[in-house]
């Protein structure tokens, strides 16, 4: 993955700007780092997660459908994109929220053309709402943005510094991989993405790059092409 990444797709949990609720140091902190990235030259898409404020299924709310839980939890999602969107624009970085379901007052419904436009006048585009569908992860609808987008690669940005055999904090042994194919992925079970995210990125060859956001200018280094974290599926980077 050499060189500039023309266009990305950075998929960021929702605890990124807050462990809980919204904290404004860590807004700010992460708004900073996209903003670099962006002027390294690289086009930015962001698809945050909703942890930070609703875990639907961490909810004791049993009267409540599934499919309705995972909406509340679409709705976080669209809360993060706005402030994240804001202080990027107080940084000097246009921002724009683009979510799956229509939101009239709130931010544009997305839509693949208008989302390639926008990055293509170097905004930063902040992919709210999940697919817009229940029963889909955050991380499914990151891996079908950034093919709706063209992105050349899905950035999955973590609070290690890549993709290891086990959880490294439980298994001290755990072996930390500097690339692997889908396939192995799969194979092993691996925590990097859910299977119907893997599966979409093998199916269209886009890779992966899981990183560490929390070490200041790694999102940079990464759209800069430097060999950070962890990469899936580089050979087929397109």
């Amino acid at each position: 993955m050499g060189g500039v990444l023309r266009r990305v797709l950075v998929k960021v949990s929702g605890e990124a700007l807050g462990p809980r609720g919204l904290v404004a140091e860590s807004i700010t902190t992460l708004a900073g780092e996209i903003r670099a990235a962006a002027d390294a030259g690289s086009e930015i898409g962001v698809v945050l997660g909703g942890g930070n404020l609703l875990r639907a299924r961490d909810l004791d709310l049993p009267s409540v459908r599934r499919p309705v839980l995972d909406r509340m939890g679409m709705l976080a999602t669209v809360v993060n994109a706005l402030a994240l969107a804001e202080t990027l624009q107080s940084q000097g970085r246009a921002a724009v929220v683009l979510t799956a379901t229509s939101m009239p007052g709130v931010a544009e419904p997305f839509r693949m053309e208008r989302a390639r436009e926008l990055l293509s006048a170097g905004s930063v585009v902040l992919l709210a709402g999940g697919t817009g569908h229940p029963f889909f992860t955050t991380d499914t609808a990151a891996a079908l943005r950034a093919l709706e987008i063209g992105a050349d690669a899905l950035l999955k940005a973590t609070k290690v510094d890549g993709v290891y055999s086990a959880d490294p904090v439980a298994n001290p042994d755990a072996v930390r991989y500097d690339s692997l194919g889908y396939d192995d992925v799969l194979r092993m079970r691996l925590s990097v993405m859910d299977l119907t995210a893997i599966t979409l990125c093998r199916e269209n060859r886009l890779p992966i790059r899981v990183f560490d956001m929390g070490v200041p200018g790694n999102l940079r280094r990464v759209v800069r092409g430097e060999a950070v974290g962890t990469l899936v599926g580089g050979d087929h980077v397109r």
